[in-house]
């Protein structure tokens, strides 16, 4: 086996001579002298760098829209429209169903007529966040010695401008 490893080695480096000749005239056309490494240096070179150029021709132009899993950009396009259209649709019939219940309370008479404005029911139908707005006790301490920082230059100027005028 050490025989078959050293050999094989040794044939990686060994130089050979690939001759092209003209089959009527034995003319030499082209020749090169290879060695097993050159080759197999080579054809992976030339494997690799044809599988890049195949990913970037697939990667970078429109021919990956014929890939299962990949949509067309104006398909994504036409998708996030078409979402952005259905929920303003849902929103405005939210507001009109709202507005209808409240005509129909009207005309059952379980609400007043001067009660009954469109506004008001668009406003009730309107989602507020839950957001607690109120000031956490850290703000109201920085709101504090802010007003402390805006009145003493305040004081220290007119002290100033008294000071001047005299």
């Amino acid at each position: 086996m050490t025989r078959k490893k050293f050999n094989f080695r040794k044939n990686l480096f060994i130089k050979n001579r690939l001759v092209i000749l003209n089959e009527d005239t034995f003319e030499e056309i082209f020749s090169f002298k290879l060695n097993l490494m050159n080759v197999f240096v080579t054809f992976t070179l030339g494997g690799i760098f044809l599988i890049l150029i195949t990913t970037f021709i697939i990667a970078f132009t429109p021919l990956r829209e014929f890939i299962p899993g990949y949509s067309s950009s104006e398909l994504k396009k036409n998708a996030t429209e078409l979402a952005i259209k259905s929920d303003s649709l849902e929103t405005a019939l939210k507001k009109n169903e709202a507005y209808i219940r409240g005509i129909q309370k009207v005309l059952r008479g379980e609400l007043e007529y001067a009660k009954f404005n469109k506004d008001s029911i668009i406003a009730e139908t309107d989602e507020h966040s839950e957001v607690n707005m109120k000031a956490s006790e850290e703000e109201i301490k920085l709101r504090e010695e802010v007003a402390k920082m805006e009145k003493e230059p305040g004081e220290k100027n007119r002290s100033k401008n008294k000071s001047d005028k005299k």
